[in-house]
């Protein structure tokens, strides 16, 4: 299970947002301020901060410089109202993974902070996890960008990568149109829609050796990658 740490001093959204991704799988913490921020950092691990810039106590950009003072491995983002272009460049200065601008749609939130943490790929102690992923008889090299089923080995492209790695890490689950086209494509449109229906033809023919696994195309919801129960990742 993912750790997130929300630093939100707006008592109705933060209590909107911790219980939102708590009941999406994440175990979320809530700190009202900078101060309580901190304390939690040093008393827990977590994968990812996400920090409003404007809080009663400190800026968040300077609190973002004593997380990274103190936990120089530890990614944040900005969840903000400021959204100004100057805003929005110093946070990416300051080493922010995103800068979302208030108000946020909760789902858009979820695949954001979703994507992020597969790209990130770390665990509690912010070490990199394995990049190999059993996929009933087959294995994806996620750094090299490989899949392999016995002695072949077909080369992926970043796109190929990034998408099947989503479906893997949500196996068994319907993945909507929306959130794959937002979390890969960054953009949830026509055309990018037609495109993900070709990289979806494209790994169906890579994973065709193996007839217990399918990518299953739900009809005007998204895909499912099926694979069996106790089989492969």
């Amino acid at each position: 299970m993912y750790k997130l740490l929300l630093v939100e001093d707006d008592k109705s959204l933060g209590y909107l947002l911790s219980e939102y991704l708590g009941m999406k799988g994440f175990d979320t913490k809530w700190a009202k301020d900078g101060k309580e921020a901190i304390t939690h950092i040093n008393a827990n691990s977590y994968h990812l901060v996400i920090l409003d810039v404007m809080l009663p106590d400190i800026d968040g950009f300077e609190l973002s410089k004593k997380i990274k003072t103190l936990f120089p491995e530890l990614p944040f983002l900005f969840l903000s109202a400021r959204s100004l272009k100057i805003d929005v460049l110093k946070g990416f200065s300051l080493g922010a993974v995103d800068y979302l601008k208030k108000p946020i749609d909760e789902e858009e939130l979820l695949v954001r902070i979703k994507a992020l943490l597969i790209r990130l790929d770390t665990t509690l102690e912010n070490k990199p996890i394995s990049d190999k992923y059993e996929i009933g008889s087959y294995n994806l090299y996620a750094k090299n960008m490989e899949l392999t089923f016995e002695e072949n080995t077909i080369k992926l492209t970043g796109k190929e990568c990034d998408l099947l790695i989503f479906l893997v890490m949500n196996k068994n689950h319907i993945c909507s149109h929306k959130e794959i086209l937002t979390t890969i494509w960054d953009k949830n449109d026509y055309f990018n829609k037609k495109s993900l229906n070709v990289f979806i033809s494209r790994l169906r023919k890579y994973l065709a050796k193996d007839l217990d696994i399918s990518i299953e195309n739900i009809h005007g919801r998204g895909f499912i990658l099926r694979v069996p129960k106790g089989y492969g990742y």
